[in-house]
């Protein structure tokens, strides 16, 4: 099932949401707008936005703090984005420049910020403690995920559970702290707020397992970036990790010299061991189990429309080519 119809079951409230947007990244000073829109209108998946207003109405929450609040989440991720492109020196993002390449590091590093500070002056609006909380405690652990990524990178002694962290904490940590935010609105139990987040964080990582393989699977004008980004940049993520373990001596020298030393020179090889090893199909298996595990998470949850929904966002995250 692909996206929209997921969503059409929350369509007038991602309306409300993008209306939330577009009125909150009002700025007095132009270059703030302008690289705010500029990143906003590229588009994306919106899939914690979305994921928070389907936690909410599993949970029978019918006020509208839920809009705002995912609007505060995708000006959170906004804001990892355009730092992302600058650390990592990305040139294209969703098919199209990044912020980076069109306006310059120094105001995609400043407007991330900007998207930041905005982000808690709304959290701050809506006055709930508990709101706060959460989104504080995840947005420090996202910085910390960042901090981890980029001490791996060109660390070709990266173990499976050093790349789960940094996805726990870069990733997937937004996807479980959206899913524990529609259960606060809710006022729902300990259990299924525990439920909702388990679910978030399970579906974060399997989304993100997804989004390594593609970097080895993918098509660029499917996925909106180049292909080998991630080697480029050092990056060891689960299908070098497999090659380097399980691969011929050969190939694994291979995949190791090339995290090393960083670019795309060897790329055509590294395909060719990652396909040989089965890396691909070793990562999607990994990304699988996380999504029956966001599954399961849900079985606190009645059996509604938006409980159904969260079941196919997590079958979409691991079938998805894009």
């Amino acid at each position: 099932m692909n996206l929209p119809a997921i969503y059409s079951l929350i369509a007038e409230d991602m309306q409300a949401v993008d209306a939330v947007i577009r009125a909150r990244l009002h700025s007095d000073v132009p270059l703030v707008r302008q690289v705010a829109e500029y990143i906003i209108a590229g588009g994306g998946k919106r899939m914690r936005p979305a994921l928070l207003l389907l936690a909410a109405g599993a949970v029978s929450y019918r006020a509208s703090h839920h809009h705002e609040l995912a609007a505060v989440v995708e000006f959170i991720h906004t804001a990892t984005l355009l730092h992302d492109d600058v650390v990592d020196e990305s040139a294209l993002r969703r098919g199209r420049e990044t912020a980076n390449a069109a306006f310059g590091n120094a105001a995609s590093v400043l407007v991330g910020d900007f998207l930041y500070s905005r982000a808690f002056q709304m959290m701050v609006g809506i006055g709930n403690m508990r709101v706060m909380q959460v989104l504080a405690d995840a947005t420090n652990i996202i910085a910390e995920g960042e901090v981890l990524q980029l001490m791996n990178c060109h660390n070709a002694d990266v173990g499976v559970e050093d790349y789960l962290r940094v996805v726990r904490y870069k990733t997937a940590k937004l996807f479980e702290a959206a899913a524990r935010l529609g259960a606060i609105l809710g006022d729902s139990s300990a259990g299924v707020e525990a439920g909702l987040a388990n679910y978030g964080m399970h579906l974060g990582t399997a989304f993100q397992i997804v989004d390594d393989v593609l970097d080895y699977s993918g098509e660029t004008d499917e996925i909106g970036k180049s292909l080998g980004d991630d080697l480029a940049e050092g990056k060891p993520t689960l299908p070098l990790i497999h090659v380097m373990r399980t691969g011929q001596p050969g190939q694994a020298a291979l995949v190791r010299c090339a995290l090393e030393q960083g670019g795309r020179e060897s790329f055509a090889e590294i395909i060719e061991a990652v396909k040989a090893t089965g890396a691909l199909e070793a990562a999607m298996r990994v990304a699988r189990n996380e999504a029956d595990k966001a599954r399961i998470a849900l079985d606190a949850l009645p059996h509604t429309q938006y409980r159904e929904a969260l079941i196919q966002l997590s079958d979409f995250a691991v079938t998805r080519r894009y």
